[in-house]
């Protein structure tokens, strides 16, 4: 994981072997301590390996014992369908479910036919209703499976990180801003918890936090991750208070769950009344791995921490806000990636000022928000400072979301590209984004489904775990941006 932080979970992973009584146990045993001498990470070698109930039982037993949350059940020959599915059932975890391939012994007492009880293994979940991980291709030598164990665990994280999530809320969205609508039904189907509050709790809790003995070493952080002549001053402490009324809100309002994110109203009566606007101190957060929805978007706030425990790094939620112009595409894109993109598959990515500060130019700095300075302010910016600027830096990036549509199915999109080393000239935290055939697919994804204007950026190619983790969720309606080969169902075959 490229951060730390204890809003994600860690995956601490075990073992277990199968084994069918009519074929050789030792193949599974074998087979099984091959795996753990291959993996380079850390897991749990459960020594029991399982032939019937009451050594499913033990086995559990054990690797609950051993402090494992995610969890290998390996078919190292045929298995035996009952047991091996009720580890899914008893371990309280993700479950992922592989088998040996032949190769490793003779054809005759060596061969294991692990091939054929995968099959079995699927139907028998299936049948229960029991969710298995099952990697693209589950049949493979001890080197192969311990490549599946390494892509595994990123989607454990998430699936744990769900599990053990609280989205805590401060007010309704912002008038006419329905795209921020968020129905609860699909949090409640995902396993995740909210908690609804008020601008108001903020505020009164925001001004106990005043004079917080606290505050100095935050204003002292907040200096050095900036640099001189990157802020103002004054503001730091009205900052460093709101900074710390979030850090508390969520140790105090965990209650049964282990991770938090926020979706709060930042305008327009945020910055009136608290003095200044939130984004910087969100961006902070979300560097820590605590993700804060701009807009009350509670299921933006949702996709971040998806991506924050895919990708273990920090990220942000944009705007997909504005074409390319076309001097900029002429002037910079052409000439820095020749003919990669088209016009259409570049587009601007903006907000204010959350995206952490470690994903930006060196020109970063905290600065006012012009859009609301023209809406609340005259003279001056005041209240309406506190956003974080600048170019968001040159990387790969992953643009998705997860999403409760308005009938209450949950959807989602995943869309892979990066941010080009190219400047924006304008203003907010904002980034040049080149996506293969994004015209195309803001046509017949973002347009055509309904999907509102935020979207979660990971800095990094996460689309394959996104795509594991969605279908392990039961998502149906999972979209990506299709070559050209591959036509959209609603895409004119004759243009």
């Amino acid at each position: 994981m490229k951060i730390k932080s204890t809003n994600i979970p860690e995956v601490k992973l075990g073992i277990i072997a199968v084994s069918r009584d009519c074929f050789p146990i030792k193949l599974s045993t074998e087979r099984r301590e091959n795996i753990v001498k291959e993996y380079k990470g850390e897991i749990f070698d459960c020594k029991t390996t399982v032939e019937n109930d009451a050594d499913m039982l033990k086995a559990v037993d054990e690797v609950k014992a051993a402090g494992c949350n995610a969890l290998v059940v390996f078919l190292g020959n045929f298995g035996p369908e009952t047991p091996e599915t009720l580890i899914a059932e008893k371990f309280d975890g993700p479950c992922m479910f592989v088998a040996a391939a032949e190769g490793d012994g003779d054809m005759i007492n060596g061969r294991g036919d692990a091939y054929c009880g995968m099959l079995n293994c699927s139907y028998n979940l299936g049948m229960r209703h029991l969710k298995g991980y099952i990697p693209k291709y589950p049949v493979g030598r001890a080197d192969d499976i311990a490549k599946m164990i390494e892509d595994f665990v990123p989607v454990a994280r998430v699936i744990l990180g769900l599990k053990g999530l609280k989205i805590i809320t401060f007010g309704p969205r912002p008038q006419d801003f329905f795209a921020c609508n968020a129905p609860i039904k699909g949090l409640y189907e995902l396993g995740v918890e909210i908690e609804e509050n008020s601008e108001l709790d903020l505020l009164v809790s925001y001004r106990e936090h005043k004079d917080d003995p606290r505050i100095p070493e935050v204003c002292e952080d907040m200096r050095k991750e900036m640099g001189p002549g990157k802020f103002y001053e004054t503001l730091l402490p009205r900052m460093a208070q709101f900074e710390l009324t979030l850090l508390d809100w969520a140790k105090n309002h965990l209650g049964s769950r282990k991770y938090v994110a926020f979706a709060d109203k930042c305008w327009p009566a945020f910055p009136s009344q608290f003095g200044f606007e939130p984004c910087y101190v969100n961006s902070r957060l979300c560097s820590r791995g605590i993700p804060v929805g701009c807009e009350v978007d509670i299921y933006g706030a949702l996709s971040e921490y998806i991506g924050i425990c895919a990708s273990g790094d920090t990220v942000t939620l944009l705007d997909i806000n504005n074409s390319t112009p076309k001097y900029i595409y002429d002037e910079d894109i052409v000439k820095k990636y020749g003919n990669k993109y088209d016009i259409t598959d570049t587009f601007m990515g903006f907000h204010c000022g959350n995206t952490p500060s470690c994903k930006m130019c060196a020109n970063r700095a905290i600065k006012y928000q012009l859009i609301q300075h023209r809406l609340l302010e005259t003279g001056d910016p005041d209240f309406t400072r506190g956003t974080l600027e600048g170019d968001i830096a040159a990387s790969p990036i992953t643009f998705y979301r997860l999403q409760c549509d308005s009938e209450g199915e949950l959807r989602s999109y995943i869309a892979q590209g990066e941010v080009l080393d190219v400047p924006t000239r304008s203003f907010g935290g904002i980034g040049i984004f080149g996506i293969p055939e994004m015209g195309r697919f803001y046509r017949h994804v973002l347009i055509e489904k309904h999907y509102p204007h935020h979207g979660a950026v990971a800095f990094a190619h996460v689309g394959k775990t996104l795509f594991e983790v969605f279908r392990y969720l039961g998502i149906k309606d999972i979209q990506y941006n299709r070559p050209k080969s591959l036509p959209y169902p609603t895409e004119n075959p004759f243009e």
